[in-house]
Parts: C-alpha cells; structure tokens; sequence
C-alpha cells in the first residue's frame, strides 16, 4: 500500500451532500445514473455519474446525505460532465454501497 503525507490528505475535499435528483443514464458504459447532488450554499449544486443501480433505486437515492470528493477537476463521462465523484464501497458480490454520514450533518460539512 502507497502512503500519503497528512498534506496531501488535506487537499481532498471530501464534503457530504444531499442528492435531489437521481435520473438513469442509458449512454454509461456500465449502469449508472446521473445524480445532482446539493452540498450547500458554498458549493451549490453538482452533478456526478454513480454505477450504484444494483444496490439502489433512483426513489431511495432522493433526499439521501453523501460523502463526495467535490475538489477534483471536472470529468467528461459520455454526455455527461461529472462535477463530484460519490464514494463507496463494493460489497462481497462487487457492488458499490454508498458511503454516508451516520448522522444529518450540514451541507457542505467537510470529513475530518
């Protein structure tokens, strides 16, 4: 395993978000969808492709905090220019199972 300074871990911006919209996205590779995630007045509203379709539906997404790393440079994925990548882990059978705040925490609070 590669280590990391402390600095370097510092300049990740991983931030919770709430996701608003969470719409399929027929053009990904593999199944996605197409989520609009609110980190607050900050960073406003971000958009970001998930290949989370096997463990979640678009209606239990809605209304949903996430941990999102919002500071890397935009990424064009099909049509689609992803703003955030959500976290996550896979599960045994190789899903990916988002990675949430246990508790609410305000928009835009950043992980420690």
């Amino acid at each position: 395993m590669q280590t990391v300074s402390w600095g370097d871990f510092e300049k990740v911006e991983l931030r919770v978000g709430r996701i608003i919209a969470a719409d399929p996205f027929p053009e990904a590779r593999k199944p996605a969808y197409v989520l609009r995630i609110d980190f607050g007045e900050a960073l406003g509203i971000r958009k970001s492709s998930a290949q989370i379709t096997a463990l979640y539906t678009p209606e239990q997404l809605i209304g949903r905090q996430v941990v999102a790393v919002v500071n890397f440079p935009a990424k064009q994925i099909g049509p689609l220019m992803s703003e955030c990548l959500v976290t996550g882990f896979h599960d045994a059978e190789g899903n990916v199972a988002l990675c949430v705040p246990e508790r609410e925490v305000p928009l835009g609070a950043k992980l420690l």
